[in-house]
């Protein structure tokens, strides 16, 4: 991976910093940010084309231990620390009309659900206790801390399955997929932990399952942020955590469309493979994701560091980043003209298939 490859990775923090700018000028300059990831960034994805490249077997380990590409998402949860707590003081020391609020909610809302729980994701799957505990703190300031649990040990163990509430379904808009996923996220983390002390002869519901700890500490945030900074800046952080888990759960939407594993004579669903996952090769919007695009090669294996994510030929590809997709699941109609003769075609493309590791 050459140099540019690597500085590309700190495109993230361009978002901070457009948020500050757009917000300092006001008016129609707090349409900077969701202009700029919905618009500039697709735009952008088409000059700068696809990456389809891998890094080799000997450089992958250099790549996973590289002291820049670690320590990038550890500097991110400081910005995105020092973003949120910027927001919420000028949320309670200067007055604004009602649309600059949402606008200025929705744009930090983007900044910590596109980027910051992408983050926390990456930090979650790593097995350095510190690395999980910077995942959880970044969840815990869009509220939504379940997800740690339910994505690595439900997700990734039901996904492409009906039992997976993050997997959505073959003819099912993103209106029914969001409630659906919004609920049944947050029941499976409670099932998992619950099912996790009563396999280890613990009682379910005291301090030891993480859910109640994890829910104790994410009520406590809130009543720190309505104390410390007041009515008007708990509703704003409450309202950008909606936008930043609504984008998560588009992207979820996004992510695994319609594919389903085939059930085995056993009964049990196939081992997930890598065309059990939509990915997209375009080279800007995967620096900006951490390569959370090359979703499938994530699936196949969760440990690998975003750094040594590898492009999956057999994976079913999508036509657009994410950021257009996210716009195009916002509208059934299209979004079905799109994706529904693509999984078609995956249905017969995988047909028998066998893959590589």
């Amino acid at each position: 991976m050459g140099i540019g490859k690597k500085l590309a990775f700190l495109l993230p923090f361009s978002l901070p910093l457009i948020v500050v700018v757009g917000e300092s000028l006001g008016g129609i300059f707090q349409l900077a940010l969701p202009l700029y990831v919905f618009g500039i960034i697709p735009f952008l994805d088409i000059i700068f084309g696809k990456d389809t490249q891998n890094p080799s077997q000997i450089e992958e380990e250099p790549l996973r231990s590289h002291i820049f590409l670690r320590w990038i998402p550890q500097v991110w949860v400081l910005c995105q620390l020092s973003l949120l707590f910027w927001a919420l003081s000028r949320i309670s020391n200067f007055s604004m009309g009602w649309t600059e609020f949402l606008l200025f909610a929705l744009s930090v809302g983007i900044t910590t659900g596109g980027i910051g729980i992408t983050v926390a994701h990456e930090l979650g799957h790593r097995s350095n206790k510190w690395e999980q505990f910077l995942a959880k703190i970044l969840l815990l300031s869009v509220s939504y801390v379940h997800f740690f649990i339910e994505h690595n040990r439900g997700h990734h163990t039901h996904v492409a399955t009906h039992g997976d509430p993050a997997t959505s379904r073959e003819g099912e808009s993103f209106y029914k997929f969001f409630p659906r996923t919004l609920v049944g996220s947050f029941l499976s983390a409670w099932e998992i932990e619950w099912n996790t002390r009563k396999r280890k002869s613990q009682i379910p519901f005291s301090l030891k399952n993480e859910m109640v700890r994890l829910t104790f500490v994410q009520i406590s945030v809130m009543g720190c942020v309505g104390l410390f900074f007041g009515k008007w800046a708990f509703c704003f952080f409450l309202l950008q955590s909606f936008f930043a888990f609504t984008l998560l759960e588009l992207v979820n939407y996004i992510e695994h469309y319609g594919l389903v594993r085939q059930l085995n004579s056993n009964g049990k669903p196939e081992k997930v493979e890598p065309i059990h996952s939509w990915n997209q090769s375009s080279f800007l919007s995967n620096a900006l994701l951490f390569h959370l695009q090359r979703h499938s090669d994530h699936h196949a294996h969760a440990n690998r560091s975003y750094a040594i994510l590898r492009h999956r030929p057999e994976a079913p590809e999508l036509p657009f980043g994410y950021a257009l997709m996210i716009l195009i699941a916002l509208v059934p109609p299209l979004w079905n003209h799109l994706m529904i003769p693509r999984l078609i075609e995956w249905k017969q493309r995988t047909s028998g298939l066998t893959y590589s590791q």
